[in-house]
């Protein structure tokens, strides 16, 4: 995986670079700017619609008492997207506007959610790859079915400031 990641990271620099040099070379430098400055502004523009959608889902199935785990993926599928829009360059452009648009995105994240799964916990949530157990907080803590795990003592406290 580490391989994959530093081959990753020097290989799309010079991928991106040869493509820029080329399209310059064919359309000229200005054209080939302008096209990059226009797919980070429709990139941007694309990724606020987008994002509040997402939101709004995810606000209303929380509302509901439901875990927003899908909607969840697809706001990191759009951060990521849009990170890759406002990257300099061709292929991230592409791969930045699959992670944008609809259809695509909910491939991707469907594809993805194969790979982890995500466990309410008390609290929280929990995300593990399949076969993983959730962690609760530490090996001696297991979550009780009515949710928190022992007594409840109330009573108040104050800061005292040094």
């Amino acid at each position: 995986m580490f391989r994959f990641i530093f081959l990753l990271f020097i290989a799309m620099p010079i991928l991106e670079i040869f493509l820029l040099i080329k399209v310059g070379g064919s359309i000229g430098a200005l054209w080939t700017i302008l096209i990059v400055i226009f797919t980070a502004m429709l990139g941007t523009w694309m990724l606020r619609a987008q994002g509040l959608s997402t939101m709004n889902k995810a606000r209303s199935k929380m509302s509901s008492g439901a875990i927003p785990a899908f909607e969840l993926m697809e706001g990191l599928a759009l951060g990521v997207g849009g990170a890759l829009l406002l990257t300099p360059g061709f292929v991230t452009d592409a791969i930045g506007f699959a992670c944008l648009i609809p259809f695509t995105r909910k491939w991707l994240v469907k594809a993805l959610s194969k790979r982890v799964s995500v466990a309410s916990v008390a609290g929280g949530f929990s995300a593990t790859t399949p076969g993983q157990r959730p962690s609760y907080g530490g090996p001696s803590v297991k979550p009780k079915p009515g949710g928190i795990e022992g007594e409840i003592i109330e009573g108040e406290f104050t800061r005292k400031e040094d």
